[in-house]
């Protein structure tokens, strides 16, 4: 009897084991399926995207079953190919997708990457402008697109001037510090990137805030993309994009220079003391002073689009309640 009970236990424990090895394989298996999207940027990296750098190199797409291709945008916008699909999320901005959403371009907002417009109007201390006022009889360099006359417009009908006083030429690609020092006299900037680099430089900047001349200018730039494809089709997908870059986002804030160094190594290209400076400054601005990082309020949508409209700058009033969406913010 008792060998039988002896036999018939290393056979329970057989198979036991057996069950479990399955388990286990079966669970890493599970943990080794990845789910392959592409990421399109708006433009160069930079520290507008840590977020994502640092949710791919600590491996927190590679935890939501996400492997994600980060891609330059090319001759097509992101916006483009986001509502092509071929790229399944993208980074634009409010003003950008307000025009594409007007235009029947299926492209929605899922995340604001920071919460307030750091950006403005810039120009080196000795070109004396400390003004909307004193854009009259200067050069603004731009790059063509009819929102600029419009913000500078803006601005400046508030101190009785007038925009048409202002020189305004496309620089191209040209960088705003070659540019001043040799065609123009102002440019807009993000003072995130741009800005930083100034003090670097030792160049004192003049600068105007779009935001501290009106409210309704204080739009999200720039902001996480997909299609509504996407949004329909592949919800789960969505859902666990953004619970990782959430998460890379709430790293950025809490550790910059951890945020910046991981940056800095995975895009060797870009200047480390300017990464390092830029990620210090940016990093409490990515949520400031939002309940959590990437949520979006509809009166921010609204107003902008509401300005635009008001600026000829749209041919129908925006529905804000479908231009973005909460909904796939970790809770």
């Amino acid at each position: 009897m008792k060998k039988l009970i002896t036999i018939l236990t290393v056979a329970l424990l057989v198979t036991a084991c057996s069950s479990n090895d399955g388990n286990s394989e079966e669970a890493a298996a599970k943990q080794e399926e990845t789910n392959s999207v592409q990421l399109v940027l708006d433009w160069t990296p930079n520290t507008n995207h840590t977020g994502i750098y640092v949710a791919q190199a600590e491996g927190f797409f590679k935890e939501q079953g996400l492997d994600v291709e980060i891609m330059l945008p090319g001759e097509a916008g992101a916006d483009q190919l986001v509502a092509s699909q071929k790229a399944d999320f993208g980074i634009s901005a409010q003003e950008t997708l307000t025009e594409a959403r007007i235009q029947d371009i299926p492209v929605v907002s899922i995340g604001a990457i920071i919460q307030h417009n750091t950006s403005g109007f810039a120009s080196p201390k000795d070109k004396n402008i400390t003004s909307p006022a004193d854009y009259e009889g200067k050069t603004y360099g731009g790059w063509g697109a009819p929102v600029e006359e419009a913000v500078l417009s803006s601005l400046m009908q508030k101190e009785n001037a007038d925009v048409s006083e202002v020189e305004i030429v496309n620089m191209g690609n040209t960088d705003f510090f070659t540019a001043v020092e040799r065609d123009i006299d102002f440019a807009w900037i993000y003072y995130g990137w741009t800005g930083v680099e100034a003090e670097l430089r030792g160049q004192e900047l003049n600068m105007q805030y779009l935001t501290d001349y009106s409210e309704k200018l204080d739009y999200y730039t720039p902001v996480l993309t997909t299609s509504e494809s996407m949004i329909n089709e592949n919800p789960e997908t969505v859902q666990a994009f953004m619970a990782a870059v959430s998460k890379g986002y709430e790293y950025a804030i809490e550790k910059p220079e951890q945020a910046a160094e991981i940056l800095i190594e995975a895009v060797p290209d870009l200047d480390p003391e300017l990464v390092k400076a830029s990620q210090e400054w940016l990093s409490p601005k990515y949520k400031e002073d939002a309940d959590q990082w990437g949520v979006q309020n509809e009166q921010v949508w609204s107003n902008y689009a509401e300005w635009m409209y008001n600026h000829d700058l749209l041919e129908e009033k925006l529905n804000a309640e479908e231009a973005f969406t909460n909904e796939f913010l970790p809770e």
